[in-house]
């Protein structure tokens, strides 16, 4: 009996006896999300390349491949994954990733893992193993299952094989640093942003402004003499941001991450702060009331999520209107009808 054959019929037992079930990759994103209930289903044996086409640029892999492992295959044809995740000391596994679509610091400018995916292969809550998407991107007519299970949390199926587009490593990247503050970083990062210059990430941080160059050497050395700074020393400060490594998400006992638009000025300035994205994304390291920041966000025309102090059995993601509600719970019932994926790990009513 093959891996998926078995992954089937525990679905099946699962739903006869009305048993959730708790799909498990790496396990290095546990502290997203709900607490985990139900019985563990391991994903991380089933791992593998199932097809590549470097020409193409073109990747197919089962669900339980870490990104590492994915990382290294596509650098021996000098390639690599656009939206730069993190890998998580080697944990971080890619069904997990698009499960949690999460991203690091070249998401605005070269889109997220979601925006990635051609295609994925699932198994539903009937046991079914089906398929999604294909190896190109086009038009999708209905819903898209295949990027539906980006911060799906696992709640709509067991992903079993993920098809990603990838693209060739950067010839060269330059970081430049600048002493500011936080918002005239803002600032500043908007208006290099808006120049016609190979940005990768831009970053405030510790009192300093991060921008990452990417492209061809000779474009790269031009770019960096436009922006004002140092340039930096390749010291691994990217793979760390990327990383949650560095001493701002280590030290806090209370973290949020909050969306919105990237100019909007910096609010609740006294606290600590880390800014990525250009501001698109900002980490808050506080101990904060949860009702409060939500209502400064959401005036902000942004949303929050929280990562670390949650109370227990408290929703962390963006609370959600009536109708995206009925919208999730009608494709929870198609996909998943008696309930049995990560019950409570998206939201606490699905």
């Amino acid at each position: 009996m093959t891996a998926i054959a078995d992954l089937q019929d525990r679905v099946r037992a699962a739903v006869a006896a009305q048993q959730l079930l708790c799909i498990v990759g790496g396990n290095s994103k546990r502290y997203l999300g709900g607490e985990q209930q139900g019985d563990p289903i391991d994903m991380s044996a089933w791992s593998g390349v199932v097809d590549y086409q470097p020409s193409e640029l073109v990747i197919t892999v089962r669900a339980g491949t870490t990104i590492s492992e994915l990382q290294q295959v596509l650098a021996r044809e000098n390639q690599v994954l656009a939206s730069e995740p993190p890998e998580f000391d080697g944990k971080a596994t890619v069904g997990g990733t698009l499960a949690c679509n999460l991203s690091g610091p070249s998401r605005p400018w070269h889109g997220s893992i979601r925006d990635h995916v051609l295609g994925v292969r699932i198994i539903n809550g009937k046991g079914e193993h089906l398929r999604f998407g294909g190896q190109v991107m086009k038009n999708v007519a209905g819903y898209d299952v295949s990027r539906l299970q980006a911060g799906a949390m696992g709640t709509l199926g067991i992903l079993t094989e993920v098809t990603l587009k990838v693209v060739p490593r950067p010839e060269a990247t330059t970081t430049v640093r600048r002493t500011i503050g936080a918002s005239d970083a803002l600032r500043v990062m908007n208006q290099i942003c808006r120049k016609p210059l190979p940005v990768s990430g831009a970053c405030w941080y510790g009192g300093d402004m991060y921008v990452r160059l990417a492209g061809p050497s000779s474009v790269i050395a031009a770019a960096a003499g436009e922006i004002e700074g140092n340039i930096l020393p390749d010291d691994g400060f990217w793979s760390r941001l990327r990383e949650m490594d560095l001493p701002f998400f280590a030290d806090a006992n209370d973290l949020w991450c909050i969306s919105l638009r990237s100019t909007h000025d910096h609010f609740r300035q006294e606290e600590d702060w880390l800014i990525d994205w250009r501001g698109a994304r900002r980490w808050l390291a506080a101990s904060c009331d949860r009702d409060t920041l939500v209502e400064q966000t959401g005036e902000a025309g942004g949303e929050l999520w929280q990562l670390r102090g949650a109370e227990k059995g408290a929703d962390v993601f963006p609370e959600r209107s009536e109708a995206y509600r009925k919208m999730l719970l009608r494709l929870k019932r198609a996909l998943d009808p008696a309930g049995v994926f990560n019950p409570g790990r998206l939201y606490s009513w699905l």
